[in-house]
């Protein structure tokens, strides 16, 4: 059986509409208890420590800028720490395709918050990696700073998101997430959960019968990326 036979098979169970309504009722109740458990977490977040920042020295597209001067007069900072590897034409496709999505960013203005990318790489070539890839966000490197090996994004190594609040010239970092963390960043895999047969990814909990690959096989590429946002995509 080829795969487009698969996906033809795997069909839900067709039934009255009365049926169909009485099922969704049920999902709505795990949903709703699931968006005030969001909420609630929300709730616990606004209420963790923070912690003292030292002055850190990035470098941004006009040379270097202290980290307190990133928020560009704002009081709240979100960083998106990308995956940097020196020796590699393409950088990780989970965080190419992520960033790719923050087009329009102003709405965090009236919310007194900016939101950034910082990159191991060297500032040119980042600048010129989010060129090649169409990324419209605002990007700092760290290459000569401890920023990212201190905010758990070193050298060579993972992704990350932190969030900082300025209180004048001091800044103090007030939340980290990574790994599935980030995907709340995302709209894509709501979106993507919202389809009957969902991320078709093999460690999803799917009826019998239902199309499934390997993880990240349906993923964009950064080559995808650039060819659909670059300066030559689509």
């Amino acid at each position: 059986m080829t795969s487009a036979d698969t996906a033809r098979a795997a069909l839900p169970p067709v039934v009255d509409y009365e049926t169909w309504r009485r099922e969704l009722d049920e999902l709505r109740v795990r949903e709703k208890a699931a968006t005030r458990e969001l909420d609630a977490i929300a709730a616990q977040r606004r209420r963790l420590p923070m912690v003292k920042l030292p002055e850190y020295t990035l470098v941004g597209k006009d040379g270097p800028v202290r980290l307190a001067d990133v928020f560009e007069g704002r009081s709240q900072l979100i960083v998106y720490n990308h995956m940097w590897f020196p020796d590699s034409e393409w950088q990780c496709p989970g965080c190419t395709g992520l960033t790719s999505q923050f087009t329009r960013l102003d709405f965090l203005e009236p919310y007194d918050a900016r939101f950034v990318i910082v990159t191991q790489g060297p500032i040119d070539d980042a600048l010129a990696y989010r060129e090649k890839v169409g990324n419209r966000m605002e990007w700092y490197s760290t290459a000569d700073s401890d920023f990212g090996a201190d905010m758990d994004a070193p050298p060579r190594g993972g992704f990350a998101v932190n969030v900082f609040l300025r209180d004048g010239d001091d800044v103090y970092r007030t939340w980290h997430t990574n790994g599935r963390g980030t995907e709340q960043l995302s709209h894509t895999f709501p979106l993507i959960d919202l389809l009957p047969w969902g991320r078709q990814e093999k460690w999803q909990d799917v009826p019998d019968g239902w199309p499934q690959d390997d993880t990240y096989s349906r993923w964009f590429s950064a080559q995808d990326v650039a060819a659909h946002y670059g300066p030559h995509g689509a």
